[in-house]
């Protein structure tokens, strides 16, 4: 049995100053966690939560208002040594997903004075923006629907601009938009969602967003695994913890936000945040490391028939495979601020992933892979091709991808492929096989910039990489990898 610190929270019940769009398990386990240790640091605030839930588990929001909006995150340092820390900064849980009726209680409260801030997790495509180009998707039905019914919005964008249009009438200052999603330059893709989105529908509002609203970037980091119901049960077991709203975790923690908040902000700095000029070295050095390492893991190492991270690490081949792309293509396309040390960081995170106590599944980190390959992978294959260098990772990782998405694993169990692109793979693998299977995969535009996709050298990468995959195994391949390593 680990060894458990309890940390309970404040009884102070802090004013709401930040609405939350995305009522998660990280946002619960990581920015929330922030904003308990600055309650617990001032024994007040006006830096307290209203979270929404914009997606399908209403009984998460149930959950948490029949607990008066507290949880427990379980930080589990290894199996020995765990935290267990109650959160009491979120004031209001609302719900608005399919049969919610608290879309106007939101925007209600996004657009009161008293807000100041507001925070998405919403996952890529939450932003309804094209992964390959980062424009606006105006054919999504979603962002159909704001632009004709922008008082009844559907989608994060419209939400965040219809509580702007409110503020604007009412004549209220413009509260600080901060994307919390892993993607490069998210301040700015957030700017760029809100602000098309307000162009299609008015453009005096697109023109005052473009103008009055902040939207930093900002960086975040921590593992946070989906729960299950195995989960559940190590806390009620391991910790004597019997909350289903509860959070596990990894003690790491990590978050860079770059400084711009017109209307004020939590004194973050004094919990460990970093407040920079410019966020950008960090969010790519953890998309192209972290995530990167992390979706290569996840379709490489459910080819080789492992289920958690944990496993995939500990295969000593897969490992060496990782080891390679952190230092020869991922690192190689950073420009880091002085005192950043990308060796170290690399062994770091893989004394995270090693993490046996999380139980973190590939399955979770293979989801969205079209929304996620372009920041994770394909920026950096373009810059090392540029450079004159190799991408024999990067196209082993979009070969495992492809394969993936089109195949059963091995022992022939099938996966449902949990993407917004899944009719349009399965689509591609009933018409296509083999090289042709490729090149059409290639050929999204969803998905592959047409400056990289168009590159011979690229291509011939990606082709040889899937036909080895397919003639030798995964296996094979990660055991020349290591050889050659």
């Amino acid at each position: 049995m680990p060894v458990v610190t309890r940390l309970p929270s404040t009884r102070a019940a802090p004013e709401i100053g930040i609405v939350h769009l995305g009522l998660g398990a990280f946002h619960r386990a990581h920015q929330a966690v922030y904003l308990q240790r600055h309650l617990n640091r001032h024994g007040q605030s006006d830096w307290g939560l209203c979270s929404a839930n914009l997606r399908s588990n209403r009984t998460l929001v149930d959950q948490l208002r029949a607990q008066d909006g507290r949880y427990h995150v379980a930080e589990y340092r290894d199996r020995e040594q765990v935290t267990l820390r109650e959160i009491g900064v979120l004031r209001q849980a609302l719900y608005v997903g399919e049969g919610g009726h608290d879309l106007e209680l939101l925007l209600q409260r996004m657009a009161a004075p008293q807000t100041r801030i507001v925070t998405l997790t919403v996952t890529e495509k939450g932003y309804c923006l094209s992964p390959a180009t980062g424009q606006l998707r105006m054919e999504d039905p979603a962002i159909a629907h704001d632009i004709a019914h922008p008082q009844a919005p559907r989608t994060a964008p419209g939400i965040v601009l219809e509580a702007l249009r409110l503020r604007r009438a009412a004549g209220i200052a413009a509260f600080t938009v901060l994307c919390c999603d892993n993607m490069p330059d998210n301040g700015q893709r957030t700017r760029q969602a809100v602000s098309a989105l307000a162009a299609l529908q008015d453009q005096g509002l697109a023109q005052w967003v473009n103008e009055q609203v902040a939207f930093p970037g900002c960086m975040v980091d921590r593992i946070v695994p989906a729960m299950d119901g195995e989960s559940f049960t190590r806390l009620e077991q391991q910790l004597d913890c019997h909350d289903r709203a509860a959070v596990v975790c990894e003690s790491f923690s990590q978050w860079v936000i770059e400084d711009h908040f017109p209307l004020g902000r939590p004194d973050w700095e004094l919990e460990g945040v970093q407040m920079v000029a410019d966020v950008r070295p960090f969010e790519t050095m953890k998309l192209r490391m972290l995530n990167g390492s992390h979706s290569l893991l996840a379709y490489v190492g459910l080819l080789v028939g492992h289920d958690l991270v944990f496993d995939a690490i500990n295969d000593a081949d897969l490992a060496h495979f990782i080891e390679r792309y952190m230092t020869q293509e991922a690192a190689p396309t950073l420009d880091m601020p002085a005192g950043i040390d990308l060796v170290l960081y690399a062994h770091d995170l893989k004394a995270r992933f090693a993490n046996d106590s999380l139980q973190h599944r590939l399955r979770q980190i293979a989801m969205d892979g079209s929304q996620k390959l372009p920041q994770r992978w394909l920026l950096g294959a373009q810059q090392l091709l540029d450079d004159g260098r190799g991408i024999a990772c990067i196209a082993l990782g979009i070969a495992a991808w492809i394969h993936y998405c089109t195949q059963p694993l091995p022992g022939g169990s099938t996966q449902v492929i949990d993407d917004p692109l899944n009719a349009t793979f399965a689509d591609l693998a009933g018409r296509f096989e083999g090289a042709s299977l490729v090149g059409a995969f290639l050929d999204l535009d969803e998905v592959f910039p047409a400056v990289l996709s168009a590159r011979p050298a690229f291509r011939d990468a990606v082709q040889g990489a899937y036909g080895a995959l397919v003639r030798d195994g995964m296996g094979s391949l990660l055991r020349t990898f290591a050889a050659h390593h």
